[in-house]
């Protein structure tokens, strides 16, 4: 016989948004289903045969077999602040970079940094589950901030912090954002930048899809714009691969330098093997050129995505027409919760809008992902999809 007992699990734990991260990565790996449900790399774009022969000579090093420094090893610290420097004009200092064990972690690190309870956070309306789960498994007062199609809307920020008062912090993924797929207009950009300085918190840009652009065109990051007011948060989980856990954090050296002492007793280091083979791997071009071609591998299934939906939904939802990472999001006229459930009756998974919103919001939304499924499989799987959309409609 098996005792009951009350483990008295801590207060910050008990997170409610829906159904979590987990149910969302489980369907992302089914194989009954067609799923447009995570938000995952497609596997055709990692580095398989270049890594075989990396991890062969990085193994020989060492340091690559043995714990790093926290910050992160000198080489790949060096070949992350060369990489930032050209693709964003502007380069951290030793004081202001730190090698994360992927973005997740970056927030957990601000969080354990600068939340205590009650704290305001600010976040976008909708944004990233897993920021909302972490913020609040510190206990903040997490608010989301409506967007619209340029993004973030600054002028209700600025409404909100004079209503709310000064928050913490403010969490913004300004380029391609999931999970509604759009960007920071360029002129909001150096407006919210602003708004930061005059009120004195600190903005938490995320980047995860920043360099999956499917155009040239490229508005400038709000690091470059005001890298003493934000922190840069970025993953390499996108770009090279997830398995090798690795992002970064940019911003303030004071800030940084408490994420390091934050990160000593969450997990020490990222791990240097790792470390080694992105390095390896970029110094000699091969992490660009992964991901030029992915580009192409996303912007081709963006492009069967938005016709399915034109086909097969029309004008029973209305959805955005992303110009860059992994999502678009649909806006139905019934319940985003109903539709997911009956699409995954029928063998497609697809995620309800409500857990994307810190308070009310998103009951009539659902995200669709296309990064993964093939362009036959998104076809098909719009295609069931379109007369659940449509009966109720």
């Amino acid at each position: 016989m098996r005792a009951t007992t009350d483990w008295g699990f801590a207060r910050r734990t008990r997170v409610d948004v829906g159904e979590g991260l987990a149910s969302i990565l489980a369907l992302s790996g089914a194989t009954d289903l067609i799923s447009f449900a995570g938000g995952f790399p497609d596997p055709e774009t990692f580095p398989t045969d270049e890594l075989a022969a990396l991890v062969q000579r990085v193994s020989q090093d060492p340091a690559a077999l043995q714990y790093a420094p926290t910050p992160g090893l000198p080489g790949p610290r060096a070949f992350l602040a060369d990489r930032l420097e050209t693709r964003e004009g502007q380069r951290p200092s030793d004081e202001e970079l730190l090698i994360t064990s992927g973005g997740i972690e970056a927030l957990e690190l601000l969080g354990k940094s600068l939340i205590d309870p009650g704290d305001l956070v600010l976040v976008e309306g909708p944004t990233y589950l897993g920021a909302i789960m972490a913020f609040r498994s510190f206990e903040a007062d997490v608010v989301a901030v409506p967007m619209d199609d340029d993004g973030l809307d600054v002028g209700r920020l600025e409404a909100t912090v004079r209503e709310r008062g000064r928050p913490k912090l403010l969490y913004t993924i300004p380029d391609h954002q999931n999970p509604a797929g759009v960007s920071l207009a360029e002129e909001r950009r150096s407006a919210l930048v602003e708004v930061a300085r005059r009120h004195g918190f600190l903005v938490v840009e995320d980047v995860a899809y920043r360099e999956l652009g499917f155009t040239e065109d490229r508005p400038p990051s709000l690091w470059a714009l005001g890298p003493d007011v934000v922190v840069q948060a970025g993953t390499f989980s996108k770009t090279f691969f997830p398995g090798v856990r690795l992002g970064w954090a940019a911003g303030p050296a004071e800030v940084v330098a408490q994420m390091v002492n934050a990160k000593q007793n969450t997990d020490q280091c990222a791990g240097a093997l790792g470390q080694r083979l992105l390095e390896e791997y970029g110094r000699r071009g091969l992490l660009d050129e992964q991901i030029d071609r992915a580009r192409g591998i996303y912007r081709s299934r963006r492009d069967t995505a938005m016709s399915a939906l034109e086909r097969h939904v029309g004008d029973r939802a209305t959805w955005t027409h992303p110009h860059g990472g992994f999502f678009t999001w649909l806006e139905l006229a019934e319940d985003g919760a109903d539709v997911a459930r009956r699409a995954l009756q029928a063998g497609v998974a697809v995620v309800p809008g409500r857990p994307f919103f810190s308070g009310v919001g998103g009951e009539r939304n659902i995200r669709i992902s296309y990064s993964q499924a093939s362009e036959e499989r998104l076809e098909e799987g719009i295609a069931l999809l379109g007369p659940i959309v449509r009966a109720r409609a």
